[in-house]
């Protein structure tokens, strides 16, 4: 049998071979190009089976490489897979407008990869033997019965497929006992048959909202439709109407082609919104009403246009506070907690610990292909006491190290990398002048401020979420001074 052959164009020799030393124990021919221009010879002369392209490479970048890969006959059928840092919804989008099937997070998870690439193998093999029967029906009438058969066929296994897929982030995706997310479960059932209504997530950060966000979209009757998920924080104010209700060819400068946003989308299934209290003023206005009654009007569209999404939305903050200052609508709160399902801190849900604990020991271990090790008592011990303040996050990054750490055999205490807080350190407070975490800030408030955001982000190794939650400042506080922070921890073992 023929191996399938995958081109993978990356002008990072690291990724390359990590790719390479992934893909190929799985039986696949892998082929390499380091820029656009030689991954476009290559491509017409192979014809590979899928291509993964990096976004951000030399010459032509990824996106440029998939249009032209797309204009050609002989590769447009070819799927592609974006490989990238860059988080920003923004490339996402720009990544499929372009033609791109998938999309896949730097630094690579080694099963993700796997999946997501035989996936988009199957269902491309699928595409062309759907194809191919329509084209036997249209020309030869007598087989019309059993082409239709073979399409049904195939539209079972596409189904089960999409089937498997909900279940990765449906129910089957939380782990645990504790009458804490047996309640979060409840809820979740609870809302199945209510694909319309609006669902308020809080909790603090790392406590796992966007899972029960997904877990809500797949086993609603919206579940093959897609799910888009937004950072409220990371949305420019300036251009947030463009990015959430779209925008047409010349309606303002750079405007170079009409563009979807967020809304038209999620059209049909649903729009996740991440800390929603952060979201500008101005756009909480067009939100609600957009909510009321399913009409976005796009920048420079002379017509309004209907879509029907479900608004699902998320906080770690206290919008009864943000209400009381003025900060956020009483209105579009009302109109977004229709539902509310609250997901408690790891801290509160002890006795899921052993059992997260083992779970994540054993995803990382088949990632890396040895048999997952156990916890020794005095581990577990040290794991149920610690108060995690980065929740399950952070739970799931100690078990990682500790894998590592621990070379495969029983994780013992001294390959538990825990978060201070455990032993009584003290978060870092703004305007202590006693405080050695304050010793030698400058006086000016600005530089000062700059400072300690600086240092917060130093001691939480780049974690924005946690660094707010020391500081006891909104992310977006801390985006205003430093743009970029939080994305080159991502990026440290493999750019």
């Amino acid at each position: 049998m023929t191996r399938k052959r995958i081109l993978i164009a990356d002008d990072t020799a690291a990724s390359l071979s990590l790719l390479a030393s992934v893909l190929e124990p799985c039986g696949y021919e892998v082929l390499t190009a380091s820029n656009g221009k030689d991954a476009l010879k290559l491509a017409e002369r192979a014809r590979p089976a899928l291509i993964m392209l990096d976004i951000m490479m030399p010459g032509q970048n990824g996106f440029a490489v998939c249009r032209a890969l797309k204009a050609e006959e002989v590769t447009r059928e070819i799927p592609v897979i974006f490989i990238t840092s860059r988080q920003e919804t923004e490339s996402v989008v720009e990544g499929f407008r372009v033609g791109a099937v998938d999309y896949i997070m730097k630094p690579f998870q080694a099963e993700e990869v796997i999946t997501r690439v035989a996936t988009h193998l199957k269902i491309s093999g699928l595409t062309r033997d759907l194809q191919h029967r329509n084209a036997e029906l249209e020309s030869e009438i007598k087989k019309r019965h059993a082409a239709e058969n073979a399409r049904e066929r195939a539209d079972q296994q596409l189904s089960a497929m999409a089937s498997r897929e909900a279940t990765r982030w449906g129910l089957g995706g939380f782990v645990g006992k504790s009458p804490h997310l047996r309640h979060i479960l409840d809820d979740i059932e609870r809302l199945q048959n209510f694909g319309k209504t609006s669902v308020l997530i809080t909790g603090e950060s790392g406590t796992g909202k966007e899972l029960v966000a997904r877990a809500i979209h797949h086993s609603s009757p919206r579940a093959e439709e897609p799910f888009v998920p937004v950072n409220c924080v990371a949305v420019p104010e300036d251009l947030a109407e463009s990015l959430f209700f779209g925008h047409l060819k010349g309606s303002f400068t750079g405007a170079t082609a009409d563009r979807k946003g967020h809304f038209e989308l999620a059209d049909g299934g649903t729009l996740f919104l991440d800390e929603i209290g952060d979201m500008p003023a101005a756009l909480q206005a067009k939100l609600l009403r957009v909510l009321e009654d399913g009409v976005i009007h796009p920048v420079g569209a002379a017509h309004p246009r209907h879509v029907d999404v479900r608004v699902l939305a998320a906080t770690n903050a206290n919008l009864q506070e943000k209400i009381a200052a003025g900060d956020f609508r009483q209105d579009l709160y009302f109109r977004l907690a229709r539902y509310t399902v609250e997901t408690p801190p790891l801290r509160d849900r002890r006795e899921d610990i052993p059992l997260l604990a083992a779970h994540f020991l054993e995803v990382f271990a088949t990632e890396m292909g040895i048999p997952a090790p156990e916890l020794d008592a005095e581990a577990l011990h040290h794991l149920r006491a610690h108060s995690f303040p980065g929740n399950v996050r952070e739970l799931k990054n100690v078990m990682e190290r500790a894998l590592i750490l621990s070379g495969g055999k029983i994780i013992k205490p001294a390959f538990l990398q825990l978060f201070p807080a455990a032993a009584g350190t003290p978060a870092i407070v703004p305007g202590k002048p006693s405080s050695p975490k304050t010793e030698g800030l400058p006086l000016n408030l600005e530089e000062a401020e700059h400072a300690l955001i600086a240092r917060a982000l130093e001691q939480t190794r780049g974690n924005v979420a946690e660094a707010a939650r020391l500081l006891k400042v909104n992310r977006s506080r801390i985006y205003r001074r430093f743009p970029n922070a939080g994305k080159q921890a991502f990026d440290v073992d493999l750019p």
